[in-house]
This record gives C-alpha cells, structure tokens and sequence, in this order.
C-alpha cells in the first residue's frame, strides 16, 4: 500500500486548498478511505472519511467548509478545504484501510493501518 499527499500550502484565513491523495497497491475501491490531521503538541485527529459507497463523515470542526471525495478510476482521494481556519493549521494525512462489509468507515486512528507521509497546510490571520 502506498499512499502520497499532495496540494498542501500557505493560505491566508478564508482561503481554499484541495488536497489530493494518490493510492496504489491495493484496491482502493474496496478500502475506506480518510484525511487526518495533526498540530504540533497535539494528537492526530480525523477530519473526514469516505465510506466504499461514497457516503461520507466529519468531525464536527470541518463540516460545512470541508469536502471528501474520491475518484476510483484515477484511485484519488480529494480534500476540498473552504473557508479556512488559522486552527486549520497541521500536517494532513492519508489513511487507508479494508474495513469489515459491516462496518462504516470511522474518524478513529487507531482503525486505519495504512498512512501517508502528510502534506503541511498552514493558514494565516
């Protein structure tokens, strides 16, 4: 499993970033798939995921600015970023994992084995 972040930056506070997620080696459309996010001094926390059927979850702080999405036949993963936050500021990280047929894809770390190396977005006042 391999998987490359992309599209982070510098922003002013109300800007819009688009993260991508590059994925090979297994068979993305059978995973569920997630963005984390880690501050310095803080823990990894997840922002949003996106189940094998496209329906998706968010952590509270995000929902309304934030979009995931996904393309199976390009086997991307997209974070749209609207509107935002200097708190927005962290590393962001893919995750990918093959959740049992019954289980939703969660915003829980510890239930993801696969990750990224992180793209840093920082967004200014």
């Amino acid at each position: 499993v391999q998987l490359l972040e992309s599209g982070g930056g510098s922003v002013q506070a109300g800007g819009s970033l688009r993260l991508s997620c590059e994925a090979s080696g297994f068979p993305f459309s059978s995973y569920c798939m997630a963005w984390f996010r880690q501050a310095p001094g803080k823990e990894r926390e997840g922002v949003a995921a996106i189940d094998r059927d496209g329906s998706t979850i968010y952590v509270d702080s995000v929902k309304g600015r934030f979009t995931i999405s996904k393309d199976n036949a390009a086997n991307t993963l997209y974070l749209q970023m609207n509107s935002l936050k200097p708190e927005d500021t962290a590393m962001y990280y893919c995750a990918a994992d093959l959740f049992p047929p019954t289980v939703p894809a969660g915003l829980l770390v510890s239930e993801y084995a696969n990750w990224g190396q992180g793209t840093q977005v920082t967004v200014s006042s």
